[in-house]
C-alpha cells in the first residue's frame, strides 16, 4: 500500500488509490469503499470530511487530515486579504463533516448531491491524499479529457526532459 510522508507533520498517511461505484440506497446512505474507510479511521476520523469541489462537478472528500492541510493552506495568507476571505468561504463555508456510521456509510446532503448531480450511483476516486465523489456519466466525461490532457502534456514534458 502507498504512502505518504508529510514534510510538516510526524506521520504517513495511506493514500486514497482506485475508484469504486457504489448506489445509494433508498434512504440515502452510501458506502465508503472499504479501502477507503480504513485511511479515514487510520486518520483518526469517524467522519468524513467533504466540499463541493472548486473546479468539477464533484465532491472533495477525505479526513482530517485534508481539513488540517486546507486550514494550513489557509494559514499561510493573510488573515485580512480577500483571498483568504474567499478560499474560507468556499472551502470551509460549504465543507461538511459526514458521520460515518456502524456500516461505513455516509447520507450525502442536498447540496452536495445536487453540486454532483447525483442520481442514484455514485463513484468514488482516489486522488491521493483526498478523493472525489461523482456522478459515473460526469467522471466518465472528465477522465476522458483527464487522458487526453495528460498525453498532450506529456508529449511536451518529453521533448524537453527526454523522459516521462
Amino acid at each position: 500500500m502507498l504512502s505518504h510522508k508529510y514534510p510538516f507533520m510526524d506521520y504517513k498517511m495511506q493514500l486514497f488509490l482506485s475508484k469504486f461505484k457504489n448506489k445509494i440506497d433508498q434512504k440515502g446512505r452510501v458506502s465508503i469503499p472499504s479501502q477507503f474507510r480504513s485511511i479515514l479511521f487510520q486518520d483518526g476520523s469517524q467522519k468524513m470530511f467533504c466540499y463541493p469541489s472548486l473546479d468539477a462537478e464533484a465532491i472533495d472528500a477525505g479526513g482530517d487530515s485534508l481539513s488540517r492541510d486546507i486550514y494550513a493552506l489557509m494559514d499561510n495568507l493573510d488573515p485580512y486579504s480577500d483571498e483568504k476571505d474567499f478560499l474560507s468561504t468556499a472551502l470551509f463555508g460549504l465543507s461538511e463533516e459526514l458521520r460515518i456510521d456502524s456500516d461505513g456509510r455516509v447520507i450525502l446532503s442536498d447540496a452536495l448531491i445536487q453540486h454532483a448531480q447525483i442520481i442514484d450511483e455514485v463513484i468514488f476516486v482516489g486522488l491521493g491524499q483526498k478523493f472525489q465523489i461523482w456522478e459515473p456519466n460526469r467522471f466518465s466525461n472528465y477522465l476522458q479529457e483527464a487522458q487526453k490532457k495528460v498525453r498532450e502534456q506529456r508529449l511536451l514534458l518529453s521533448k524537453k526532459s527526454k523522459g516521462f
